[in-house]
């Protein structure tokens, strides 16, 4: 079972790209983030035709996120992160696929920091945190996935002592993901390749792709159970050299039935 993350970076402004990369790679689940679409304008049929179910929820102009299946259609079990229900941006959507619980997010950015952005951030953070928590506990298989907008370590970016002011490299906000993974989370990138610079954005300034001068901030949690399935990890990193792609690269994870 192949499950992939994408940060679309606009789902209908970047649909051939997306139907491209479907295509040519298959997953059996693909989530996406950055929509940036209202609800009724996600491109429902298109991804029907590439051969996928899909629920999602979208936002204009901002956020949005998705869940792809061509394995059986999602059944949604939640489309808001718990825990602040004045929280209306659309960055948390989770449904069971053949008896694994996926969950699609995408954790703000924060930055400017310090302010209300970084904030925001981290009572997301925190909010994750219990929700996660909850998962473990029910011991049934997990996969938490998706644009966390944190490099945990300094393998995870290019020229670390340039972002040291960036809200996705702050300690507190490296030690939330810390926190997080302690909780019982397996990493999928760095449990296959633990000292190996893998990056799955580039900015689009500064020639940032062409130098690989990236960051790694979408991930693959696993719960337990799926640790010891774990078989294979990586990064699509040819998909961000694509005319008009998003900035972010799939990564994608495959797992033992």
């Amino acid at each position: 079972m192949k499950i992939a993350t994408y940060n679309v970076n606009g789902v209908n402004g970047r649909l051939p790209v997306l139907l491209r990369w479907l295509k040519e790679t298959a997953p059996d689940v693909a989530c996406l983030q950055e929509l940036k679409a209202p609800q009724e304008k996600f491109p429902e049929q298109a991804i029907t035709d590439a051969g996928y179910e899909a629920i999602w929820h979208g936002q204009k102009s901002w956020n949005g996120v998705a869940i792809l299946s061509k394995i059986g259609k999602p059944q949604e079990l939640r489309r808001a992160l718990p825990g602040d229900p004045d929280d209306v941006n659309s960055r948390y959507i989770e449904a069971t696929i053949n008896g694994i619980l996926i969950g699609c997010l995408y954790l703000p950015n924060g930055n400017p920091a310090p302010g209300p952005k970084l904030d925001y951030k981290l009572s997301w953070f925190k909010r994750l945190h219990a929700h996660a928590k909850d998962l473990l506990a029910q011991d049934i298989p997990v996969v938490l996935t998706g644009d966390y907008n944190v490099m945990p370590t300094e393998l995870d970016v290019y020229k670390p002592e340039s972002w040291v002011n960036d809200a996705l490299f702050l300690p507190e906000v490296r030690d939330a993901f810390k926190n997080l993974v302690a909780q019982g989370w397996t990493d999928a990138i760095r449990k296959l390749y633990p000292n190996e610079k893998i990056y799955t954005f580039w900015d689009y300034f500064r020639q940032a792709y062409t130098r690989n001068a990236g960051l790694r901030i979408d991930h693959f949690l696993l719960s337990p159970h799926l640790e010891k399935r774990l078989k294979a990890a990586g990064v699509d990193k040819d998909v961000r050299g694509w005319e008009k792609s998003s900035d972010h690269a799939p990564v994608w994870i495959q797992l033992d039935k």
